[in-house]
């Protein structure tokens, strides 16, 4: 399935509402999580002691939350083609959870629904639910509802 292009207000307004289909699986390796530790000192146990997380509460090192929230916009990419934008900004997040836990090896994959869109300068703001699975988990491994600025490549592509 070819990948919905945005350029304009009206491409992303006519994604509103409708689920898109999901990105592609993603293994979360322990590589990932030592540099996501090393990068935001977050060092604790269960991210990085093997051994002792093999005695731990999910048997096994687990990914931190947000290493999983922050692969977000790689994985929108495998979704919406944001090729034709000047550029993507991270607005926000109104609320994120983490209901189930990201053992390290776990093949996680991205579901996304565009909400509410509205015009700013340039661009176009859209609230972008995201949901982060797990393969073979039974809930998401982290729900988001994000803010996403989409700056156009042209004046006249926006009102």
């Amino acid at each position: 399935m070819t990948r919905p292009k945005i350029g304009t207000i009206g491409d992303l307004q006519t994604l509103s509402g409708a689920e898109l289909p999901p990105s592609a699986w993603l293994e979360v390796t322990q590589a990932m999580v030592n540099d996501f530790a090393q990068a935001t000192f977050d060092r604790q146990w269960i991210h990085l002691d093997r051994e002792r997380a093999a005695h731990g509460p999910y048997g096994t090192t687990v990914a931190h939350g947000f290493l999983v929230l922050s692969l977000a916009p790689h994985l929108l990419r495998e979704i919406i083609d944001l090729s034709a934008l000047r550029a993507g900004i991270n607005y926000g997040l109104n609320r994120v959870r983490f209901p189930a836990p990201t053992p390290v090896g776990s093949m996680v994959r991205l579901r996304v629904v565009i909400g509410e869109v509205s015009p700013v300068q340039g661009g176009a703001r859209a609230i972008v639910e995201y949901t982060f699975e797990r393969e073979g988990g039974e809930r998401p491994v982290c729900v988001a509802e994000g803010i996403s600025q989409f700056m156009f490549a042209t004046e006249a592509a926006s009102p």
